[in-house]
């Protein structure tokens, strides 16, 4: 392969024999629901959106033309997907081989991780005590996966186990002095291990201590100063050199996990074909890993490669004979046929497990996960599909009332950051519709919601800065605050408000988020000749896609549409060819703004390509994400 190929000016070119599949027929295979429906459709709302997307700019790796051909001589593969593996650092055959290889024999020994022996041993002692413990867990995807691992696992070695996983707007965020006292206190708990949380909750762990309960902090946000009197495992710490801090808080569970039953495996605890088998838990790793965003790379990519085999064979599996019922019941609730793939996990899987939390119990996800009773597994999957119905139209709502009031002002979309308030928004849907604003507008957003005398708020970043340094020079504002340079939730008094809105947008400015502009960053420029069968098979092997791994993105230049039907009211399916030559290609656009909508022509497209099965069919998409006309 390697000298049937040319690059021209960062283009990967095909020879003048390329691989070619047959065309399959154009139909349309995205089943509903997939992506939220509600549009945007007034003229100046259009215009503003439309704006938004003029400010961009593109770049287009280079990937080195020698080490791409040496990848496609050594491994036999395209040329695209060498050249995309050179991109995320796989320069030869043998980096190559090492990222494929994602044996569990591969995961590092946790041991060193700051506190984690010490945490090991007081859990173990309440094993053999029978003591009682109580996992206290978070509301999100991370949190209730981080739960049930904890809870699984401990309820397999013998353990006299429950957990708490507060609301999100009754009981507040993170481990509080009043879940000690009006939870643990009067269940008579000794141990409590929190997961996903934590860190910095010093008045609650003097609370439990002074009560005569013990805790094991297990977390994995930033912290600088976390309770010194218990055992705190969090590979963000300062002193903690392990080098595990990639890992989401279910990683850091899993890893608890492994260390108690090495202490109890030592001891002599388990019988003969009774010792935990850690692997079985992977499926819940994956889900929270790739849920909360965090690097997959290293542990991360081994645990979600494990888990996703263990979803794929839950899934096909017949309901008496999946090992979790609860995953597979979630798998057939959202529409979805085997093989997964990440971004299944990531927006099918995840958003109906955060929907409890955001809009009722987030027990409710715990309890699918953890039961082993296929009835009970999908009445519970179905109603996690309700709670993600009501999320989907409390976000649409939401959003809209916010893109309503920034139309009317447009001083406050084009400051350094996005920094909204109001009484009684939903709490459960702030972080999301953060998220979809950071998206629009390309700065960071804080949306808070004030609520019986205080405000609550989610806050998300851009690339490049980090919102979560922003919060801590701003911390004299602030009731309280958490979370990573991404993401972050805060506490603050209404009064303070406005004096912590100018004192975030300096320090937003100060990190140059005020000129920020988005940057669509592709792999390489890619001759629609080369789109087939084999290269998305082979794309497929770099999976799971994430963080510190994303999905290959690709650019074309010169693009026609053919045919086209909009639906929903945003939503573009389209019959796409180069002008320069090549076959057609189905392309779907999705919330596509008012220019992408009309146009017959794009200068240029960012896309990705996607294997679509639907009522037994299967075709290659290209799914849109950028252009410029």
């Amino acid at each position: 392969m390697g000298s049937s190929w040319r690059r021209h000016g960062g283009t990967v070119s095909p020879s003048p024999r390329p691989f070619q599949e047959k065309r399959q027929p154009l139909s349309d295979l995205w089943p509903p629901g997939k992506w939220d429906t509600q549009g945007l459709h007034e003229t100046g709302r259009d215009q503003m959106m439309d704006q938004m997307m003029t400010d961009q700019i593109w770049k287009t790796a280079a990937p080195d033309p020698a080490q791409t051909a040496s990848l496609c001589r050594e491994l036999d593969i395209l040329p695209p997907t060498a050249a995309v593996m050179v991109n995320r650092g796989l320069k030869d055959a043998a980096a190559a081989r090492s990222f494929f290889n994602t044996a569990l024999s591969r995961l590092r020994p946790p041991f060193a991780m700051k506190d984690l022996m010490p945490a090991a041993r007081r859990a173990a002692d309440a094993v053999r005590r029978r003591e009682k413990i109580l996992i206290f867990g978070d509301f999100d995807v991370d949190g209730v996966t981080a739960t049930v691992v904890l809870t699984e696992f401990l309820r397999t070695c013998g353990a006299d186990v429950d957990f708490f996983i507060p609301h999100r707007i009754r009981d507040g965020y993170d481990f509080q002095a009043s879940h000690v006292t009006g939870r643990a206190l009067p269940s008579g708990v000794d141990l409590i291990i929190t997961v996903d949380c934590g860190s910095t909750r010093r008045e609650a762990v003097r609370t439990a201590l002074d009560s005569g309960m013990d805790v094991i902090i297990t977390d994995h946000h930033t912290v600088s100063d976390p309770p010194d009197a218990v055992p705190v495992v969090n590979p963000r710490q300062g002193d903690c050199a392990a080098g595990f801090e990639y890992l989401a808080g279910v990683g850091v569970a899993f890893c608890l996990a492994a260390a108690i039953r090495s202490e109890l495996r030592d001891d002599g605890w388990f019988s003969p074909g009774r010792e935990p088998n850690l692997k079985s838990l992977c499926d819940l790793v994956a889900l929270g890993t790739i849920a909360d965003l965090v690097p997959l790379v290293r542990d991360n990519r081994i645990f979600c490669a494990a888990g996703m085999a263990i979803m794929n064979r839950d899934g096909q599996a017949g309901p008496a004979d999946a090992g979790r019922p609860g995953v597979a019941a979630l798998i057939r609730s959202a529409g979805l046929t085997p093989p997964l793939i990440s971004e299944d996990v990531a927006f099918r899987l995840a958003p109906r497990i955060n929907a409890c939390g955001r809009i009722a119990e987030a027990r409710t996800a715990a309890d699918l996960l953890l039961t082993r009773n296929p009835a009970e597994a999908e009445r519970l999957a179905g109603e996690l599909g309700r709670l993600n119905r009501v999320r989907q139209e409390t976000e649409s709502r939401l959003l809209e009332t916010i893109l309503d009031r920034l139309e009317r002002r447009p001083e406050a979309r084009s400051a350094p950051a996005i920094v909204l308030h109001q009484t009684d928004w939903h709490e459960g849907v702030l972080g999301i519709v953060a998220a979809r604003l950071t998206n629009l507008f390309f700065r960071p957003a804080v949306l808070i919601s004030v609520r019986n005398g205080i405000g609550r708020g989610s806050c998300r970043s851009i690339p490049g800065v980090d919102i979560h340094k922003a919060l801590t020079a701003c911390a004299g504002h602030l009731v309280k605050f958490g979370g990573h340079p991404a993401a972050a939730g805060l506490t603050i008094r209404p009064e303070a408000i406005s004096a912590f809105s100018l004192a975030f947008q300096e320090q937003i400015a100060g990190q140059s988020a005020s000129d920020a502009v988005k940057i669509v960053e592709t792999d390489l420029d890619l001759s629609f000749r080369w789109i087939s069968d084999r290269l998305v098979t082979e794309l497929e092997r770099l999976e799971p896609f994430g963080e510190g791994n994303p999905a290959p993105c690709f650019s074309a230049r010169s693009v026609d549409v053919c045919h086209s039907r909009v639906f929903s009211g945003r939503h573009r399916k389209m019959e796409l060819r180069q002008r320069k030559g090549g076959p057609p290609v189905e392309a779907m656009f999705f919330n596509a703004p008012a220019a992408a909508l009309s146009t017959d022509h794009f200068d240029r497209l960012a896309f990705r390509l996607s294997r679509r099965r639907f009522n037994g069919r299967e075709s290659i998409q290209a799914i849109i994400s950028d252009f410029s006309i």
